[in-house]
């Protein structure tokens, strides 16, 4: 099944994430992940939903969603080309003789210490779902403590000047 990125702007009020969520569950739709923030607008805020599905069942799905009422705008993102970026952050372990290997793979992926003891750090990281998973990889021969991620925001590309 192919993953689809959806975007909608929603009124930003009590209840509107339980509607959303209550209208993929009744329809028996699995959610991959769900992010939700304000906008430059307070009164708005804009949910990044990422699911699977053929084109058909996302069809079905982007329309219930235009029905809800403080549903403003929904859009696939899929359709069209888009930045999608997640944020994770890392706490591994880093005994002071390995602590410098961690801090130059942290400083490869473009990543950031945002917290350090003396038995491990946290690292701040985002990009492509692809870069996250690669960097988890490296770290499991340090050891993972713990792991939390965003799931993928997304955005349209801007349009090519001709």
């Amino acid at each position: 099944m192919k993953k689809h990125v959806i975007s909608a702007l929603v009124s930003n009020q009590v209840g509107v994430l339980s509607h959303v969520s209550g209208l993929f569950a009744a329809r028996g739709y699995n959610i991959d992940s769900m992010n939700v923030g304000e906008t430059e607008d307070p009164g708005i805020s804009r949910m990044t939903i990422v699911l699977r599905g053929d084109d058909q069942i996302i069809e079905q799905v982007v329309k219930h969603l235009r029905k809800l009422i403080n549903v403003l705008q929904v859009k696939d993102l899929s359709a069209a080309p888009y930045v999608e970026r997640d944020l994770m952050l890392i706490k591994v372990a880093t005994p002071p003789g390995r602590r410098g290997e961690v801090i130059d793979l942290v400083e490869i992926f473009r990543g950031k210490v945002v917290d350090i003891s003396t038995r491990d750090m946290v690292i701040e990281l985002s990009g492509p779902e692809a870069k996250i998973e690669a960097f988890i990889s490296v770290c499991r021969p340090y050891g993972i403590k713990d792991v939390v991620r965003s799931g993928p925001i997304a955005a349209p590309r801007g349009a090519k000047d001709e």
